[in-house]
């Protein structure tokens, strides 16, 4: 039999896994072990990939998008591993092997799984997945001040994990519009930095500023509720500047909500950016909508509220791995559109931190019992974000946490008319925007 030379290109950059109380070694160890619960005591920020004879296994946090992509040589298969389909594009094109890629040919790690490829030559047989990550649903009771306080001291100690890694000179920020998440994210990290005796004057609150948005004001309207005004920036910018064909080439995706979030968020960066060359360390409240299902059912025909509150994280995962409806380009629900904000981050040069993505979060949230709470009212179901929220900041923080309507960033940050000016809502156009990226380089 012919033997065939498998290769394994790991692009990744081990320097962005951010791992609690264990090292690099000893958590690809674990994955190279394809033991579930072993990976699934990886505590941090990871993608990760592990390879023993021609058997490889991968595992990311839904925080760390990772893509593969499986060539043919000669000699053997050669498997491609990195968070950006580009940087596969690059290295076959290095190699000679770039007319084998096409964008739909890579495939995304999902979130919460571990995925296992036999590298034994032609054809190659299907990745095996393996959840690592299975919260028990409905684990809680109805009382939500109980749900409120697990909820947000599982917020603050993540983040209490998180600011001793930052060196203890270096700014933070927070992308904040005075929203429930953002509100969230900036009031613990203020919490937690006093209590770990930091100096609070190293944080600020940046929002972003096109005209004509409500996002301002009420990030104002938040900060001088709780007296913390002084910590607020906005960041200026005209809509003339906002660019979605480069968010689709930034974030490799065309889904419209996504690339106009993309857009948004780009523009804030930027603006960071040029008024401090040097910062690095920005936090948000990205995956705060998904835990507590808060998002308008009304606006997706593919969902009922029986189908949100009956499938386990749907908004984190989407149908799930296996499903008709998963991609196996994207993956699917935030283990996809992470992009949005993880390529923006890394495109300006920061390094980005939510503590809503974390599985101890998520497990207290997935065990809210959101069946008999809501009885399948949307109404109910919209309103228990900010009651969580609210309690929670009551019993963990000792302030009367201020709640406004909801409203997605790219909504806040300008009108949703001027918005429509300079972003379109049509998904084909996006398409077109990604698919002419690698037309214009096999040319």
């Amino acid at each position: 039999m012919h033997q065939y030379l498998e290769r394994v290109v790991d692009l990744l950059d081990p320097s962005l896994n951010r791992l609690h109380h264990l090292s690099l070694e000893e958590a690809r160890g674990r994955v190279l072990s394809g033991d579930p619960q072993s990976i699934r005591s990886i505590d941090g920020s990871f993608a990760l990939l592990a390879k023993i004879g021609k058997k490889v296994r991968m595992a990311r946090s839904l925080d760390r998008p990772m893509r593969y992509f499986l060539a043919k040589r000669h000699e053997g298969p050669a498997l491609i591993v990195a968070d950006r389909m580009d940087a596969i594009y690059a290295w076959l094109k290095s190699e000679g092997l770039h007319d084998q890629f096409h964008p739909s040919y890579t495939r995304m790690v999902p979130a919460h799984h571990v995925v296992e490829i036999e590298l034994i030559g032609c054809p190659d047989p299907d990745p095996v997945y393996t959840r690592f990550f299975e919260p028990i649903r409905n684990s809680l009771g109805t009382d939500l001040d109980e749900i409120g306080g697990a909820y947000v001291s599982a917020l603050a100690g993540e983040i209490i994990k998180w600011l001793p890694t930052i060196p203890e000179r270096e700014p933070v920020g927070v992308c904040f519009s005075g929203g429930i998440d953002s509100g969230a994210v900036f009031v613990l990290i203020y919490h937690c930095m006093r209590q770990l005796a930091m100096s609070p004057s190293r944080l600020k609150a940046f929002t972003l500023d096109l005209g004509g948005g409500d996002d301002l004001g009420q990030a104002r309207a938040f900060l001088d509720r709780l007296g913390l005004g002084l910590f607020h920036e906005p960041i200026e910018a005209s809509p003339a500047t906002l660019d979605p064909a480069e968010a689709v080439r930034v974030v490799e995706d065309y889904k419209p909500l996504d690339i106009e979030a993309a857009t948004m968020l780009m523009a804030l960066l930027r603006g960071v950016r040029s008024r401090y060359p040097e910062w690095t360390h920005l936090a948000d409240g990205d995956g705060g909508d998904e835990n507590l299902k808060d998002y308008p059912i009304e606006e997706n025909p593919e969902l009922t509220i029986r189908s949100v509150v009956h499938n386990l994280m749907l908004y984190q995962e989407g149908w799930g791995v296996g499903k008709i409806k998963h991609s196996l380009t994207y993956s699917g629900g935030l283990s996809r559109s992470y992009a949005r904000t993880y390529a923006p981050l890394r495109h300006f040069g920061f390094a980005g931190f939510s503590p809503f993505t974390r599985p101890h979060v998520i497990e207290i949230a997935e065990g809210i019992p959101f069946i008999e709470i809501t009885d399948y009212k949307h109404d109910r179901l919209y309103q228990l974000k900010g009651e969580i929220i609210r309690r929670g900041m009551k019993q963990v923080v000792g302030i009367e946490f201020p709640v406004f309507p909801k409203r997605r960033f790219q909504h806040g940050a300008i009108s949703k008319e001027a918005l429509r000016t300079h972003v379109p809502d049509r998904e084909q156009f996006f398409r077109r925007k990604l698919a002419e990226i690698y037309l214009e380089a096999s040319r």
